[in-house]
């Protein structure tokens, strides 16, 4: 991974962390990351006309990615029910990178360098730390949340693994991104109006400010993590975009004003060391 590939998704991190942070939505959880779907898609619109249309080829990746999106926002609804965010969210997130590795390995035949090997273990470990000891108690995280997240961290390796696919398969990653997005928030739309009805419809609307904001800062940050993939493996891009929790942790204490505990610290040391591990790697 060359230093620009590595600047360029730990900004995507950051990115991902500050969206996260800063955008409060009112609504619940489903419509919530509907709007920003939309938000994305709407965006995207506006860079179909200067991009090619993806080649036959490409069709099934970008298919397969809206899917599991949207089996991805399906159980990460489903874990913020069932559980708290602060532990949910990051054991998803802390998963998620060692799925991409295996699946690296065997679907993509893409094995990690071993410093790469070593930061991608760090990492994870560090995040999983941070979901277990960063907040509320371990006991606190029951078995259905922690199915959710786990069935989250399936769906965030298997649209990864297909995204960096698809894109190394595309004209460019900008082409890649850009359909996906469009595709990915029509079905959003259609599945938004047959969960909800039309009468969600009016309250998305009101929040479109939101939604616009959070879809172009989310778009652009993981348009950066696919056009990586083209660059670099798929497993060591996959792992740093997760660098995003250590973002989130900074944003807390530092504009927060949350306490920086000793398990807080030690996991962002691991993730830290992990990032270090990943250039090296």
């Amino acid at each position: 991974m060359t230093l620009f590939v590595f600047l360029a998704v730990l900004s995507a991190a950051a990115m991902h962390a500050i969206w996260n942070a800063l955008v409060k939505v009112h609504l619940d959880r489903f419509l919530s990351i509907t709007l920003m779907t939309l938000g994305m898609g709407f965006a995207a619109l506006f860079a179909l006309p200067f991009v090619e249309v993806p080649k036959a080829e490409v069709w099934p990746y970008i298919i397969a990615s809206v899917i599991f999106h949207m089996g991805y926002r399906t159980f990460l609804v489903g874990a913020y029910k069932a559980g708290d965010f602060a532990q949910t969210y990051p054991l998803a997130r802390g998963t998620a990178p060692l799925l991409s590795a295996l699946g690296g390995i065997f679907v993509v035949g893409e094995v990690p360098a071993p410093f790469a090997i070593v930061g991608i273990v760090l990492l994870s470990a560090g995040t999983l730390v941070m979901s277990f000891r960063g907040g509320a108690h371990l006991e606190k995280l029951n078995l259905r949340a922690v199915g959710f997240a786990l069935g989250t961290s399936i769906f965030i390796a298997s649209y990864t693994l297909s995204d960096g696919s698809g894109a190394r398969l595309a004209a460019t990653a900008q082409s890649y991104a850009a359909w996906l997005f469009v595709c990915d928030a029509a079905w959003a739309l259609v599945l938004c109006i047959v969960v909800r009805g039309p009468q969600s419809l009016p309250v998305l609307a009101r929040d479109w400010k939101a939604g616009l904001f959070t879809g172009v800062l989310s778009g652009a940050a993981y348009w950066i993590v696919m056009w990586a993939m083209t660059k670099a493996p798929i497993a060591s891009v996959a792992s740093l975009r997760e660098t995003s929790i250590l973002f989130a942790m900074l944003i807390s204490v530092l504009a927060l004003g949350e306490k920086m505990t000793a398990w807080r610290a030690a996991a962002a040391l691991g993730i830290v060391a992990g990032v270090a591990a990943l250039r090296l790697g």
